[in-house]
């Protein structure tokens, strides 16, 4: 356990975001026993023109005009800041060492601003945990001279072109430069310490409240009259994510299966085969509260993931929501899968494996196993991750001999 000690959170998401983000759990449970600043993603140029009436965007301009006081305190040990400086919209740029000379602009700006509000709170001996932010944040483990420097890497993001174009150089020399990496997967953690030898996976938390404590209640009505099995889906409907063809062949082969996906689709959903299959069922997406009901009601949950570069490091949190329930869960094989949840879910890659580990599953189902299930989604806390990170901190100073 780390105690009263000063610790600086930046990366990509601002505290307003509307999404869940790990950031902002990691944070919260950080000042449980430290003092935090939790620093917003800067305002770029571009994003003030296209969002101008934004109010997100306007209180970030009122800001910078020196109209708001930009350090906001949210708990007794955690203060929001809004960067009251303004940074260029640089990543369109081709010529590698022009895009480096304008992020290091960029970056001493984060720094100063950063810096004013380290001096207004007092803070000493910091310890700089940085989100997955590769370029605004780049520099700062140089600027901000923290005591300790710590990357986290929870998305493979050079797999998104706009990360891609730069970040194939920058981010090995990022990850090199901070004293520790942490990773919410085995994969990221792995790929991590290619350039870096203190780079540790520090697992996941899950807000699984919502999940562990559904007491039951009545079938959603747009399933409550399908024949079983019910086999289905939670979450967004992604062609870039899921296995369109997998769940295709699925359908086609077992007709007397119901395959119920809930969330919103994408094109590639809109204009697949699945849209002329019987046994296929799309309801659209759902309110949040409501999602344990319908997971309820699933006899098997499953997670088709297309294995590309974009999921392949992913933590799949809604797999500890199924979990969480106390469902069986079939899903596509990776190696962070194998290694983490190979125990307690059935792991499979074709529409074969698929349809035998459905059977299977079916037929597997019984108490002992559905304790189990939960018992092991309970264990995936926050607190649980960032004692690990606190751990991976520990090591590397071990390792060090200091």
């Amino acid at each position: 356990m780390i105690r009263n000690r000063d610790i600086i959170v930046v990366g990509q998401q601002p505290w307003d975001v509307e999404i869940g983000s790990n950031c902002k759990n990691i944070a919260l449970e950080f000042a449980k026993h430290n003092r935090v600043l939790y620093v917003n993603s800067p305002l770029d140029r571009i994003t003030k023109w296209r969002g101008s009436k934004d109010a997100k965007i306007q209180k970030r301009i009122q800001v910078i005009e020196g109209k708001e006081n930009g350090l906001i305190p949210l708990d007794v040990n955690l203060w929001n800041l809004y960067p009251d400086i303004m940074i260029e919209s640089i990543n369109w740029i081709g010529n590698q060492r022009i895009f480096e000379w304008l992020n290091k602009i960029n970056n001493k700006r984060l720094a100063a601003s950063i810096t004013k509000a380290i001096r207004t709170l007092g803070f000493s001996d910091i310890i700089l945990f940085n989100d997955n932010d590769m370029f605004r944040c780049y520099y700062l483990p140089d600027l901000l001279h923290p005591a300790t420097s710590i990357y986290y890497s929870r998305d493979y993001m050079l797999a998104v072109d706009y990360w891609k174009k730069h970040g194939e150089k920058l981010e090995p020399k990022l990850i090199a430069k901070n004293d520790l990496c942490v990773a919410n997967s085995t994969y990221l953690a792995d790929y991590c310490r290619k350039y870096n030898v203190n780079s540790y996976y520090v697992g996941q938390g899950c807000e699984l409240d919502l999940f562990m404590n559904y007491t039951g209640g009545t079938v959603p009505s747009e399933i409550s009259n399908l024949s079983r099995p019910i086999i289905g889906y939670v979450g967004a409907l992604l062609g870039l994510r899921l296995d369109i063809a997998l769940l295709e062949d699925i359908a086609i082969q077992k007709p007397n299966w119901n395959i119920v996906l809930v969330g919103p689709e994408d094109e590639a959903f809109k204009a697949s085969k699945l849209h002329t299959c019987a046994n296929v069922h799309f309801l659209g997406p759902k309110p949040p509260e409501s999602l344990p009901a319908y997971i309820q009601a699933f006899d098997i949950c499953l997670n088709p993931q297309v294995i590309s570069e974009v999921t392949i490091g992913n933590y799949p949190r809604k797999i500890d929501e199924y979990l969480a329930m106390g469902k069986p869960v079939v899903a596509t094989s990776t190696p962070f899968m194998e290694a983490i949840f190979n125990e307690h879910t059935y792991l499979g890659k074709t529409a074969l494996d698929y349809i035998r580990l459905i059977e299977k599953a079916l037929a597997e189902n019984d108490a002992a196993s559905i304790m189990a299930r939960k018992a092991f989604a309970a264990s995936h806390t926050w607190e649980n991750s960032v004692r690990e990170i606190y751990s991976a901190i520990a090591k590397t100073y071990s390792s060090a001999g200091t």
